[in-house]
């Protein structure tokens, strides 16, 4: 009995000297980081940011730099609501895949069967019903990237058509720019007609069915589309853009419009870390579909009932498998990306699989990162758009700077 029990303490004394040796390397890590993220964040003048960094549904690391409104010195912290602009289009097709799973659609049918109104655009290479749901979740049914026909960005144009109808109206005058399914090109009005598939097939407004469906069961109480409820208005925050040195306030509580689906999402750290914890699972499916080579990690004996009632494991990661390539990710930038899936975009070098996605509008920039098979996660944000002169070296961009650092956050 002496003897099992000294083995016993020995073995304990064993486990805590590796967790204190863990938690050593994760404290200087962590460390290098906050110390990188809060120089490179003064550097260039930004005034507000988070970073938060998960491992096995648990926050490791979190970082709240700044302000979230100037002009009342409110600081940023994990409450801090922020525009979330792109990183709407998943939940958009977490809903999608909802309704793929019902039996009420297949990935492949064709789009006008749900939204005859896109019969009056005009298609140079076949039929609009050439054009299905997976060809708008990849990016790749020939549509063009902006919402309205033109691209100036002058100051006196509409921010986004407020209604279906304007929209609708646009078709007649517009054209499909490529083979569909030939490859890979960034559309916001193709993630509209996703969210007119959803209306029809649910009966809910957009909104409604992504907080019924998607929200509530994950408990994001504090996040919503557009514009702010009252209770809620002290922890939104304000945008800015620095250009040529200077600084501009953003449009604050912006309306997205009829483009709610690509990007009217706003939230705390607090609630995108649940969503995040969803993405990543609790572990406890050891059937799970291997990812750029890389099998997911064994369980932790969590039960994931409470996820799958939102979206099958296997249908959410049938959304990372890869569907085209594509070196650019969705605020257009590289060295991030090499293949989009269903909606989120993937990168597989190096034997490792990242998801992710991004968002830029509005003077907010985010991004999320995952990694399936070691279920570790970030999330980084920033309250304010730095806005380079065209051709500015990737090494003196901020957001890519810390964007690199972040992902050597993750263990192998």
């Amino acid at each position: 009995m002496n003897v099992r029990r000294a083995a016993t303490a020995l073995l304990l004394l064993a486990l805590i000297a590796v967790m204190n040796a863990q938690a050593q390397t994760d404290d200087a890590k962590f460390g290098k980081f906050k110390e990188t993220y809060r120089k490179e964040l003064a550097d260039a003048g930004i005034v507000g940011s988070s970073f938060v960094f998960l491992k096995d549904n648990k926050v490791l690391f979190e970082d709240h730099v700044g302000s979230a409104n100037l002009e009342k010195k409110q600081s940023v912290n994990a409450d801090t609501i922020y525009h979330w602009a792109s990183n709407t289009k998943p939940f958009t097709g977490i809903a999608i895949m909802q309704l793929r799973d019902r039996g009420l659609l297949k990935l492949d049918d064709p789009v006008t069967k749900y939204v005859p109104e896109l019969c009056a655009i005009h298609n140079p290479f076949g039929s609009m019903d050439e054009i299905t749901i997976r060809h708008l979740m990849t990016h790749s049914g020939g549509f063009r990237n902006g919402t309205w026909p033109w691209g100036s960005g002058k100051p006196w144009e509409p921010f986004e058509p407020t209604e279906w109808s304007q929209l609708v109206a646009m078709f007649p005058y517009t054209e499909v720019l490529f083979k569909p399914g030939g490859k890979f090109s960034y559309s916001n009005p193709a993630i509209i007609y996703l969210s007119r598939i959803i209306e029809k097939l649910s009966g809910d407004p957009y909104e409604a069915y992504i907080d019924k469906n998607i929200l509530r069961p994950l408990e994001m109480h504090r996040t919503y589309f557009d514009t702010t409820p009252p209770h809620l208005l002290k922890y939104r925050s304000h945008s800015y853009y620095i250009r040529d040195g200077k600084r501009t306030e953003g449009v604050f509580d912006a309306n997205t419009g009829i483009t709610v689906s690509n990007s009217g999402l706003n939230s705390p750290i607090s609630d995108m870390v649940k969503y995040l914890n969803f993405l990543v699972g609790t572990g406890s499916d050891r059937n799970s579909q291997v990812l750029g080579g890389v099998a997911p990690a064994s369980g932790d004996g969590a039960v994931k009932g409470d996820y799958d009632v939102i979206l099958k494991r296997s249908s959410l990661e049938e959304m990372w498998q890869p569907q085209l390539p594509t070196a650019v990710d969705a605020n257009g930038n590289r060295g991030f990306t090499t293949d989009i899936g269903l909606i989120y975009f993937i990168d597989t070098r190096n034997n490792r699989t990242f998801i992710g996605h991004g968002g830029d509008q509005n003077g907010f920039i985010s991004y999320i990162d995952f990694e399936p098979a070691t279920r570790q996660a970030s999330i980084l944000v920033f309250n304010t758009n730095m806005v380079y002169p065209e051709n500015t070296p990737s090494e003196k961009d901020v957001v890519g700077k810390l964007r690199k650092a972040a992902r050597l956050l993750f263990d192998r």
